[in-house]
């Protein structure tokens, strides 16, 4: 092999090294903590509750998901569940309307969760991050 092809093939190999690290560390825009607005987001059916934070974190090559939140009830709830972008049911705790959540990337910057409670569907939440 010539010293021309030896270079030629350590710059390809060490630009591919290299995006793939970059790919690899790009930070899922889900992550964080967020507020819901409810000025800004549809309920239906309402009530919205009077306050919503969630908190997505990665876990173990998928996701935790904690919630805090007041009910229009005023009543207080902590829910977590861990999970992975699949679409499959994973058990959460801290809310006594749901007993499974589904985690869904739809793209880039959109996802679903799908609640469930006695394998009945009771909440799409469709969020899409900019």
């Amino acid at each position: 092999m010539s010293p021309r092809s030896i270079l030629l093939t350590l710059n390809v190999a060490g630009v591919l090294a290299v995006a793939t690290l970059l790919v690899a560390q790009s930070p899922e825009p889900l992550w964080g903590t967020w507020k819901t607005v409810p000025s800004k987001s549809t309920y239906s059916p309402g009530p919205a509750p009077k306050s919503n934070f969630k908190k997505y974190e990665p876990y173990k090559g998928g996701v935790k998901a904690q919630q805090d939140l007041v009910t229009a009830k005023d009543e207080r709830r902590h829910v977590e569940v861990i999970g992975a972008f699949d679409g499959k049911d994973y058990p959460g705790t801290g809310n006594p309307d749901v007993d499974t959540y589904a985690f869904q990337r739809v793209d880039a910057h959109n996802y679903v969760v799908t609640q469930k409670k006695a394998g009945k569907v009771t909440i799409t939440s469709k969020m899409t991050i900019s």
